[in-house]
């Protein structure tokens, strides 16, 4: 825009500048011609009572030699043949003689260009009525006195105008640009969540009115999140009265494998709505990284939540692998996200699938990226493109629809995604990708197409 700004107000000065300074210009040089020729007149008037007296040589002579025009050589006069008095001319002459016949014969003065500038020839009547012509040279530099000058101090004048429009152009534009830029600035930071981005209310009239929307709009974001967060606590917080009396009704289970299961089950329940009143009450993100060096072990997370799972599929005669979690993986994101996602995507298998549906877990771990898949020999998934939009799965029965989207918003958070295909066991395999520090989405796309081909199955695109 300031640029725009600037080379806008450059073409209109340039343009007004030219449309003034060379019509004046062209009026100076006419000025300049007008002033040489006038001068030149009034030298050859001077000549006039002198022919009306006398056609002598020797006066002739004389008043040449005496006039301002004749002392510098530039005059001269053609006198006629007077009965026995031959023509004469006195001075030195630059005009043809044709032109100066051409004058006599026309009565009235003429201009002829002769080498070195011009020659006024002018009329006049002697005594015995025949009519003599004065001559005056006008030299090339009297008809252009001045008009170089005139034009180089146009030229100045012209450049200084433009300029300083194009200064104050600038200062305008920074003006208006530097609002705008702080507006972007603002919503950029608004769209990173940092919630207290606000700009100052300046500048032209409607980068003011836009700042004041802005800042208008930012507040109320900041209200709704923090009333959508203080929902989700008090909803939160509900759950701990049935949780106080499941939880009680677990202790009349007695012992037994089943009973600690359930009772293990409860606590832990009770400390995830424990940490999503934390959470929302804070509203700290918890999804990416608190700097480097942050993260967790995804091998360690899946062989715990694993173990876990596998209690619950031994009951209904499923069969649970999991693989490439002998040593350590280290993940960009807080243990508590990849808990709470993996429990949702195999929380999915327990809930969509029959019992006795064999699922897997495996890892697959590169330089630069993670891969989960988690696998299940179930009926699979009919359309993964709306399974991965948020609340997408939830016509399932029984289903919220936001397990996907929790995964698919834990693997985004890293530079990953979350693919939907079709597994080797037959039924629906989901594919986390994890990205490892700044490493580019071609090698992590690289890195899952050398999954695919050990797997030897193909993965449908999103």
């Amino acid at each position: 825009m300031r640029w725009a700004l600037v080379k806008v107000c450059l073409a209109v000065t340039t343009m007004v500048v030219a449309a003034f300074a060379v019509p004046l210009g062209l009026v100076i040089q006419e000025m300049a011609r007008d002033r040489a020729f006038s001068n030149a007149e009034r030298h050859a008037a001077g000549m006039g009572p002198t022919l009306s007296i006398t056609t002598d040589r020797a006066e002739l002579t004389r008043a040449v030699a005496t006039s301002e025009a004749g002392g510098e050589g530039r005059m001269a006069v053609h006198v006629p043949a007077v009965g026995t008095h031959p023509a004469l001319t006195i001075g030195e002459r630059r005009a043809d003689p044709r032109a100066v016949a051409a004058t006599r014969g026309q009565g009235r003065a003429r201009t002829v260009t002769v080498p070195g500038g011009y020659a006024l020839l002018q009329p006049f009547a002697v005594g015995s009525g025949e009519i003599a012509v004065v001559e005056i040279h006008v030299p090339e530099r009297e008809v252009s006195n001045g008009v170089t000058t005139a034009w180089l101090v146009l030229a100045g004048v012209g450049v200084a105008l433009v300029i300083g429009s194009v200064a104050v152009a600038d200062r305008l534009g920074v003006r208006m640009v530097r609002p705008a830029r702080r507006l972007v600035g603002a919503a950029r930071d608004l769209g990173e969540g940092k919630l207290g981005a606000r700009v100052p209310e300046e500048g032209p009239t409607e980068l003011r009115l836009a700042a004041v929307a802005f800042n208008s709009m930012a507040d109320q974001v900041v209200g709704l999140l923090a009333n959508e967060r203080e929902l989700a606590a008090d909803l939160s917080h509900r759950l701990r009265t049935p949780l106080t009396v499941l939880r009680l009704n677990t202790a009349s289970l007695g012992d037994g494998p089943a009973a600690e299961q359930t009772r293990a089950a409860v606590e832990q329940l009770e400390r995830e709505v424990d940490t999503i009143i934390r959470t929302a009450r804070d509203a700290k993100p918890r999804t990416v990284a608190a700097g480097p060096g942050a993260g967790c072990d995804a091998a360690g997370v899946i062989r715990e939540r694993m173990e876990f799972w596998s209690a619950l599929a031994e009951d209904e005669g499923r069969e649970a692998r999991v693989a490439g979690v002998e040593r350590p993986v280290w993940v960009p994101v807080a243990r508590a996200d990849l808990a709470a996602t993996l429990d949702a995507l195999l929380g999915n298998v327990f809930r969509h699938t029959p019992e006795g549906t064999a699922f897997a877990v495996d890892v697959h771990s590169g330089d630069d990226a993670v891969i989960v898949l988690v696998s299940d020999a179930g009926d699979g998934i009919a359309d993964p493109e709306a399974a991965l939009a948020r609340g997408g799965s939830g016509a399932a029965v029984g289903s919220t629809g936001l397990g996907l989207d929790i995964a698919r918003r834990l693997a985004e958070s890293t530079g990953g995604d979350v693919r939907v295909g079709r597994s080797v066991l037959g039924g629906t395999e989901i594919r986390l990708w994890l990205q490892r520090g700044t490493a580019r989405p071609s090698a992590g796309r690289r890195a899952a197409r050398a999954v695919v081909r050990r797997r030897g199955r193909r993965t449908p695109a999103r």
